[in-house]
């Protein structure tokens, strides 16, 4: 941090204590975000659960990409594991939630196109 960050020179700390600024934190923070996007963790009701948003989950996994990528040849042997099962898992869980997420898409189609049928059926 800079002095044009904080002009008095004086940073509060916080209440809590902040984890090491280490690559797997990074790596880590970002397969989080991911998931969370994907909808692999469980936050409260089911049915109060939003959709998974696989743009957003696409962006984190391409970003963690990008940074295998740059840091090719850069890495310990555990950074390199931990980035590349980190980017095979996400990637199988992105395929996954996309199917489901196209599944629901018919589902829907095909019971609004049954209720459409149903309602013609009753007004004939």
């Amino acid at each position: 941090m800079s002095e044009l960050d904080d002009p008095k020179g004086q940073e509060e700390a916080p209440d809590y204590p902040l984890p090491p600024p280490t690559f797997e934190f990074l790596v880590r923070s970002l397969v989080f975000q991911a998931e969370l996007n994907l909808g692999m963790l469980p936050l409260g009701d089911e049915k109060d659960r939003p959709a998974p948003d696989l743009a957003m989950s696409r962006h984190q996994i391409d970003l963690l990409a990008v940074l295998q990528v740059k840091t090719k040849g850069n890495l310990t042997i555990e950074e390199q594991r931990l980035l590349e099962n980190s980017l095979t898992e996400l990637r199988f869980r992105y395929v996954q939630a996309a199917e489901d997420q196209q599944r629901g898409r018919q589902t829907a189609k095909a019971e609004e196109a049954a209720e459409s049928r149903a309602a013609e059926t009753q007004s004939s």
